[in-house]
């Protein structure tokens, strides 16, 4: 019988990395109006961060589990696993899928998929706008991309599970309603947070997302 070493192996060579926050492409307030400096500083520099430096704790204790061949410690370290690397994948996606140049809509191939299966851009929108909102607590909105049919799809996932890890969606673009993402300036309004964000959206990253994902 593998013993769990043997097993888990090929990702001994991912835990020896340590995560890191990586840097905003743009100031705190670039992106004022519609998300203030404030909140982009708590969310990056403290929510974030803690996402990053928790995901490294896990990893060392999963570390340890392997080492050990505890196959109950290992799997009890799931779920912190996902919600703290949920955490650092869904923010990394969702800072580069924002600008203070975006807004607008997309062009190419992107806007001819959108147009194909939503009938419209704005149509879209107004689908990705209600299911974002909906969301019941905190989550993500967000459009991916099914590489085994080339059909984009608009998904929620609850609390910080990652699209691919849980779908098999490839991200493309994602809106965050966890409540620190907006609260500071929107309050409890999130249907005012989300309809504003559209004007910041990275339109350029996402269809390169999506240009890759189709490669």
């Amino acid at each position: 019988m593998l013993g769990l070493r043997k097993v888990l192996q090929p990702s001994k060579r991912l835990l020896r990395c340590k995560h890191t926050l990586p840097e905003l492409p743009y100031k705190y307030n670039a992106l004022e109006p519609v998300i203030n400096g404030q909140i982009m500083e708590i969310h990056h520099s403290k929510h974030h961060a803690t996402y990053v430096n928790n995901l490294n704790t896990v990893e060392e204790k999963l570390k340890t589990a392997v080492a050990k061949d505890d196959v109950s410690a290992a799997l009890s370290l799931h779920g912190a696993l996902q919600f703290n690397g949920g955490g650092h994948i869904n923010h990394s996606i969702f800072w580069q899928n924002l600008s203070p140049n975006g807004g607008g809509k997309p062009s190419g191939e992107l806007l001819k998929a959108i147009e194909s299966q939503f009938s419209s851009f704005d149509s879209f929108k107004e689908k990705m706008s209600a299911a974002t909102i909906a969301i019941q607590g905190s989550g993500w909105g967000w459009l991916g991309l099914n590489t085994a049919n080339k059909e984009l799809v608009i998904a929620q996932c609850p609390n910080q599970n990652p699209l691919q890890a849980t779908t098999g969606l490839v991200p493309l673009l994602g809106i965050d309603v966890w409540e620190h993402a907006y609260y500071l300036q929107y309050k409890n309004v999130r249907p005012d947070y989300v309809k504003a964000i559209w004007d910041v959206v990275n339109w350029e990253d996402v269809a390169s997302r999506y240009n890759q994902a189709l490669s």
